[in-house]
């Protein structure tokens, strides 16, 4: 054991916790900005499917109900523009950090395999490719990679932490270059419904893949759209050789979404009404939380999707941590998600209406 976990990094949210005691000392308690963690209600609809299924005494199936491959085929085909989905393109998982952390193990890479993910990005694609020994490699312009022993390519677009959309029409050049390279292209698209100042589109739209999901696949979770970050409600859709391949993999590992979670799944995706709602909460502590920094200094840079502003005051990352931490307000340094960060912190806007307006006055 202690063979793996000498592989991967140290936890970098260990770092922070001098900055979260400081801010915890503020007379109005903390107002926590570093992670992007759901505090809404869950809408009741899902908690209502969640309870209905709750008597369910056997096991559940690793490639979900029917009714659950039905919901979330026609979520791709409605929402994303994926007209091919059918059953055999989709897989629902454990919420899509357990993918993310072993996805290279299930494909079977190892030493002499490169992942390759942005220069900026969630840390556990490093993990991931720490966990089976693979190299990890980053980015800027995937297509300008050597492709040589490149097994693994990750995208993330809406980007966490940064909030950067790519482009249909960049998607298309990556998804050709991938293709022609005979790369496996994952695309992690949790955050697609939270686009503020421009539209997140999915790899598995039409426009971009051409109807075909050869070598690509799509990450989604519902813990932001819906809530349902406690749920660890997830799902991947795709190259259907891929995805039956994981299936089989996921079977002797005993990787099964909990039954009654995925009832409210099925709930979840035939519902747009509490997702609108929750846009509605989100934008509305976005502009505030946006308008306070600017007026304090800050420069906010991407952003323009997400649940994350991306801001710097041009000074090490850690600088501007403790000074908020000074004011009781906890944020996430840039260099959590690379070194391209230092400069740049990011802050969360899914704190409650009350703590945002606190933030927001401190700020002033």
């Amino acid at each position: 054991m202690a063979a793996v976990s000498d592989r991967l990094p140290a936890f970098p949210w260990d770092k922070l916790e001098p900055y979260k005691a400081t801010a915890a000392a503020h007379a109005d308690g903390i107002v926590d900005l570093s992670v992007g963690t759901p505090v809404d209600p869950v809408p009741e609809l899902i908690q209502r499917a969640l309870i209905a299924a709750a008597d369910s005494p056997g096991y559940p199936t690793v490639w979900g109900t029917p009714a659950l491959r039905d919901a979330i085929t026609g979520w791709l085909r409605g929402r994303l523009g994926a007209s091919a989905a059918g059953h055999r393109n989709v897989l629902p998982v454990v919420g899509s950090k357990e993918l993310v952390a072993w996805l290279p193990t299930q494909l079977g890479l190892g030493a002499g395999d490169k992942v390759a993910y942005p220069r900026l990005a969630y840390p556990t694609y490093e993990v991931g490719a720490r966990l089976c020994g693979a190299e990890a490699v980053v980015y800027d312009d995937p297509t300008e990679l050597d492709p040589a022993g490149v097994k693994l390519l990750w995208l993330n677009s809406p980007s966490n932490p940064t909030g950067r959309v790519l482009s249909k029409e960049e998607l298309i050049r990556i998804v050709a270059w991938a293709r022609e390279h005979g790369i496996l292209l994952f695309s992690d698209e949790c955050y697609l419904e939270l686009g503020w100042e421009a539209e997140p589109v999915s790899v598995l739209h039409d426009e971009v893949c051409g109807g075909s999901y050869e070598g690509i696949v799509a990450v989604h979770s519902l813990s932001k759209r819906s809530n349902l970050a406690g749920y660890r409600a997830a799902f991947i859709a795709g190259d259907a050789a891929v995805l039956g391949e994981l299936l089989e993999i996921r079977k002797h590992g005993g990787m099964m979404t909990a039954a009654p979670v995925q009832a409210a799944v099925v709930a979840a995706l035939g519902d747009d009404a509490h997702v609108e709602e929750q846009r509605g909460r989100y934008a509305a502590r976005r502009e505030a939380l946006r308008t306070a920094l600017e007026a304090h200094g800050f420069r906010v840079e991407h952003s323009e999707a997400s649940l994350y502003l991306w801001v710097t005051r041009d000074e090490p990352c850690w600088d501007t941590v403790a000074h908020l931490a000074d004011l009781g307000i906890l944020v996430a340094p840039g260099d959590f998600y690379g070194e391209a960060g230092a400069n740049f912190v990011r802050v969360a806007f899914t704190a409650t209406d009350e703590r945002v307006e606190a933030a927001v006055k401190r700020l002033g």
